[in-house]
């Protein structure tokens, strides 16, 4: 890698971004920034502009937006400050940027990111929900406008680092057994399953490795998130459900593992720090340097690992049943895992609620073919209203 690659980051302000931009600091005479993107998170986003001096800065709030420009007008920055999903998109796929960090968590980061791949950019996705909800129709654009995707999750990085480099998406035909997705097991793994229904948000975040935001954390605990890179998987590695094998791993030091014909297992392993993926992503095919600590193997000394109990994950269970029933059911999973999430935060509903909610919207919908863009975000709106309409009602019965 001799040139200087161009950076869009979707999703600066959060822990995904701000890692990025931490190897970018590492990095100048290869990185440059060409646009950052938050929701509304103006400190952090203003002091990232100061530093990097991106020529773009959106904001997807408006109000925010106003009051971005108005600092960094104050300022002296030759920064643009746009605001709105249109926005999103325009700087995920302008022509001088070379790589689209694509890091936005939830379904709002579905349209910019499809503005990525169809402007043929280097893709870099940490957005579950891109493949989760629409990973059929996202993987044709990839394909038609030849656009390079490149996971950023520490499973599916570890996975593509454990596959062949000339793997094309037959398993079978490299040999491959199976893929083994490596979770922590959150903070409830070996929590008593009746103490489940009084867990607070506070326990629910306190993830045991990994440094994540609330969202994430919930589903880490639910192992929701496990679920969601089980049907992303299917999508990246083109690997039917029976292919993907998830596995309870406490220590976090494995991120994923291969399994060959021939009795192989590559696994790639490192310590918990998602500057190791997105360094690998950003300098691919090159390895350079993240600023992520050697992994001390004494210190580690023991790794364990066990089946998970899809008594104690009923969500994974959910996960494995919607991406074997296809079509809509992806989509429909993740909104109203959205929605049950955000009721738990808000303190409206208790843990155990989560799946109780996402088993109830999907019985509510039948299976059916998604064709477009909008027609996901159509799934994706009705399933939420599904989630809301629920909510009221057990909340009217309590």
């Amino acid at each position: 890698m001799n040139t200087l690659r161009h950076l869009t980051i979707l999703g600066s302000t959060g822990s995904i971004g701000e890692n990025t931009l931490d190897v970018v600091n590492r990095h100048p005479d290869l990185f440059s920034v060409t646009a950052l993107t938050a929701n509304n998170n103006i400190d952090k986003m203003l002091a990232q502009c100061k530093q990097f001096r991106p020529r773009y800065a959106v904001m997807l709030d408006t109000a925010q937006a106003e009051r971005l420009k108005q600092a960094i007008d104050q300022s002296g920055l030759d920064t643009t400050v746009l605001s709105g999903v249109e926005s999103l998109e325009k700087v995920a796929s302008l022509p001088d940027v070379d790589v689209v960090m694509a890091a936005i968590v939830g379904a709002a980061g579905i349209r910019p990111t499809f503005a990525a791949a169809q402007a043929g950019k280097l893709v870099l996705l940490a957005n579950k929900e891109t493949l989760v909800m629409a990973g059929r129709i996202f993987m044709d654009i990839v394909k038609q406008h030849g656009a390079t995707l490149l996971p950023i999750d520490s499973e599916h990085n570890a996975i593509h680092q454990s596959l062949p480099h000339d793997f094309g998406g037959d398993l079978p035909g490299k040999g491959i057994r199976r893929i083994l997705l490596t979770a922590s097991g959150g903070p409830f793994r070996n929590a008593p399953l009746d103490s489940l229904t009084n867990v607070t948000p506070a326990q629910a975040c306190a993830h045991p490795n990994w440094d994540m935001g609330r969202k994430i954390s919930v589903d880490s605990a639910t192992m929701m998130n496990k679920g969601l890179e089980v049907i992303e998987a299917h999508w990246l590695f083109n690997a039917a459900p029976e292919h993907i094998q998830v596995v309870i791993h406490p220590q976090s030091v494995i991120h994923s593992m291969v399994e060959y014909i021939d009795g192989s297992v590559l696994a790639q392993l490192g310590n918990p720090d998602m500057r190791t993926p997105i360094a690998h992503a950003m300098g691919y095919p090159r390895r350079i340097e993240s600023g992520v600590s050697p992994l001390d193997m004494f210190e580690v000394a023991h790794l364990g690992f066990e089946k998970p109990d899809f008594k104690r994950f009923p969500c994974l269970r959910l996960a494995y049943r919607a991406l074997e029933m296809g079509d809509n059911m992806p989509a429909i999973l993740n909104a109203a895992n959205e929605i049950a999430v955000e009721s738990f935060l808000d303190e409206k509903m208790p843990f155990t609620s989560i799946p109780a909610m996402i088993e109830h919207v999907m019985d509510t919908f039948e299976k059916k073919t998604m064709q477009s863009l909008s027609d996901v975000l159509e799934v994706d709106s009705n399933a939420r209203d599904a989630a809301r309409d629920w909510l009221g009602t057990i909340r009217q019965i309590a």
